[in-house]
């Protein structure tokens, strides 16, 4: 009995030591993490795994997002405004009548429906032109970022360079050539220069770097599979983050494309949603015209809820696809 008695003393002994150590562990730790949020407080940076509350950046963040928000909310109360309330009562306070889906069915009823034909163009021109524009990124990045030719510096360069120039300043250019080519007041004339996306393909390039391994091709090839095969199954699933935020921001660009189509296309059954609505805006200043703000802020709320899905269900990864690269391993 007394050796029993001596093992579970010296167990319960043990078990408060290491109670004890564990305690002390736990103190050192605090200690480290205040004198590091000390430190942050002094440099002006902050460890995210250790973060600490400031008052300061709570209400900025505040700020902005009502700032950002503000928009949308202005939207959604006046889409709920007949034309008369929407003349004579405040912009952030609803009307006397509740008339958002009176003013749903009339925006699409209105002018025999075309407000239907421009979300069709518009979903065209993001499907094929944002879709492909999209298809040519993912091939053009991963054959720059994994296949080495002659000629690869000075691609780098023209994509940098292309990145530079503003898409307004190639517009008129675009113009003449399409114009020569007898492709104004056509789809192709919205297509064809949404397929390049010279940012699209940096971002694939850069991406595809970092999220296919060499070594993992190498394996594929000595396995005898096909350059073809191994970027379909192999290389493309391992994209994926890149490949949604590559088509968030072509998406958004092809969507909101505003000065290209309003050189381009002059008959009102190619127009997007975006020149569309700007002629409804525009209505009330030509003679006899009608003002249909009521319509006009209802379309855009309707233009905007496609992009709003998109963004809520890809969020994770469009947030993933933005970080690769940025952590050395």
């Amino acid at each position: 009995m007394s050796g029993v008695d001596a093992r579970s003393v010296s167990l319960r002994d043990r078990e408060r030591a290491a109670k004890r150590a564990e305690r002390e562990r736990q103190r050192r730790v605090a200690v480290d993490e205040a004198a590091e949020r000390r430190r942050a407080a002094k440099s002006g940076f902050a460890n995210v795994n250790n973060p600490r509350r400031s008052t300061v950046m709570t209400v900025v963040c505040a700020l902005f997002a009502v700032y950002c928000l503000f928009p949308f909310v202005y939207l959604v109360i006046n889409a709920t405004k007949t034309q008369a309330d929407f003349t004579s009562t405040f912009g952030l306070g609803f009307g006397r009548t509740f008339a958002l889906f009176d003013n749903i069915a009339t925006v699409f009823g209105y002018q025999d429906g075309i407000f239907a034909r421009w979300l069709f163009n518009t979903l065209l021109y993001v499907v094929v032109g944002a879709g492909g524009a999209t298809l040519l990124a993912i091939m053009g990045g991963y054959a720059l970022a994994k296949f080495r030719f002659p000629g690869r510096k000075a691609v780098f360069a023209v994509i940098i360079g292309a990145i530079s120039v503003p898409g307004i300043a190639l517009a008129i250019p675009q113009f003449l050539l399409f114009a020569k080519l007898n492709l104004t007041n056509t789809p192709w004339a919205m297509i064809i220069p949404s397929l390049i996306s010279p940012f699209g393909l940096y971002l694939m390039w850069i991406f595809s770097e970092q999220a296919v391994p060499t070594e993992l091709l190498e394996a594929a090839r000595v396995d005898g599979a096909s350059e073809f095969r191994t970027f379909w199954t192999i290389s493309l699933p391992l994209l994926a983050p890149g490949i949604v935020t590559t088509a968030l921001f072509t998406i958004v660009a092809t969507w909101n494309n505003y000065f290209l189509p309003l050189i381009m296309l002059k008959d009102a059954d190619w127009y997007p949603l975006t020149i569309g609505l700007n002629q409804w805006k525009d209505q009330a200043s030509t003679a006899g015209g009608q003002a249909i703000q009521n319509l006009v802020i209802t379309g855009s709320l309707i233009t905007i809820i496609p992009l709003v899905i998109a963004f809520l269900c890809l969020q994770k990864y469009w947030q993933s696809g933005l970080a690769a690269g940025a952590v050395k391993e």
